[in-house]
C-alpha cells in the first residue's frame, strides 16, 4: 500500500500547470466577489466539502466563498446514498440553488471523470457562463465528452487501486493534494498568507488563541501584555493588531491601512 500511495503525490506534478490555472482562475473569483465551488459524489463529494469547511478557520473567510456541494446532500458526508450520483438533474439543481454565476469557478470531481450529478453541475455552471474546472483520475477519458463542459482538465494518473476499483485509496489522496494546493494556492494570492503564516487565522478555541499571540509575537516583538491589548482591540485579528502595534495605529488606523492594501499584511506593514 505504502509502494502504491507514492503514485499519488508523484502523479500530481504533471498536473501543475493546470492546478495553477485553477488557482489564477479562483484569485479572480474571489477579487470579483465570486466563489470556488467544489462539486462531487461520495468520496469525491466528501473530499470537496472537507477542503471547503477548513478554509474559514485557516484563512479567516466567509463559509460562502468556497463551497462544497455533494450528491445526497449533508446526510451522504457520513453514508452513502444509493443512487445519488446518478442524477445529472439534481447536478444542475445543486447550481442553481447557489445562484452560480460567471464569477464563480465550479470544479467537479470525479474518479471516472463521468459521474452524471458532476456533470450535471457542470453544464449548469457553463450555461451561466462560470469558469470550470475538473479533477479526475480516468486517463482513459474520451475528453470529448467533457471539452465543451470543462475548461482546465486535471488528470491523475494514479494508476489501478490496490483494491481494484476502490477510489478512496490513491485516487482520493491524490485528489486531497490537488483541493489543498487549488484552495491554498487561491489565498496567498488573495492575501491570506503572509511568509508561511495564516496571519487571518480565526481563534475559535484555545489552542488557535495561542496561535494567535504567538503570531503577533513572531511578527512584532512586542511584550505579552501588549500581544493581548491590541488582540483586545482588534477583536482577535493577527492582522490588525500587528499593524497596529508595528505603525503605531489605532484599531481603526489599522483597518484603513489594511483596506488600502487590500487586505496584504506586508502591503499594509510598507505603506508609507
Amino acid at each position: 500500500m505504502h509502494a502504491e500511495d507514492r503514485r499519488a503525490w508523484e502523479c500530481v506534478e504533471a498536473a501543475n500547470p493546470v492546478i495553477a490555472k485553477l488557482i489564477d482562475a479562483s484569485f479572480e473569483a474571489f477579487r470579483s466577489g465570486g466563489r470556488l465551488i467544489y462539486a462531487g459524489a461520495g468520496t469525491s463529494g466528501r473530499l470537496g466539502v472537507l477542503d471547503a469547511s477548513e478554509c474559514p478557520p485557516t484563512f479567516g473567510v466567509s463559509p460562502d466563498l468556497v463551497v462544497g456541494v455533494i450528491a445526497g446532500g449533508d446526510e451522504a458526508l457520513r453514508r452513502a446514498i444509493e443512487g445519488a450520483e446518478d442524477s445529472t438533474d439534481d447536478g444542475r439543481a445543486a447550481m442553481r440553488d447557489l445562484e452560480v454565476s460567471s464569477r464563480d469557478v465550479v470544479c467537479g470531481i470525479a474518479a471516472s471523470g463521468s459521474t452524471p450529478f458532476v456533470l450535471g453541475t457542470l453544464e449548469a455552471a457553463k450555461a451561466a457562463r462560470a469558469t470550470t474546472g475538473l479533477v479526475t483520475s480516468n486517463t482513459r477519458l474520451d475528453r470529448s465528452t467533457v471539452e465543451t463542459l470543462v475548461d482546465h482538465l486535471v488528470t491523475l494518473d494514479v494508476g489501478p487501486e490496490i483494491i481494484a476499483g476502490s477510489t478512496r485509496m490513491k485516487c482520493g489522496t491524490a485528489t486531497k493534494l490537488v483541493l489543498n494546493r487549488i484552495s491554498t494556492g487561491a489565498m496567498i494570492r488573495f492575501g491570506k498568507v503572509y511568509d508561511n503564516l495564516m496571519v487571518d487565522v480565526v481563534a475559535t478555541n484555545a489552542k488557535l488563541e495561542r496561535r494567535a499571540r504567538r503570531l503577533v509575537a513572531t511578527l512584532t516583538g512586542a511584550s505579552p501584555s501588549e500581544i493581548d491589548a491590541a488582540l483586545e482591540a482588534a477583536e482577535g485579528s493577527v492582522k490588525r493588531a500587528v499593524v497596529a502595534l508595528c505603525r503605531g495605529l489605532d484599531a481603526a488606523g489599522a483597518d484603513a491601512a489594511l483596506e488600502r492594501a487590500e487586505g496584504f499584511l506586508r502591503k499594509a506593514l510598507e505603506e508609507h
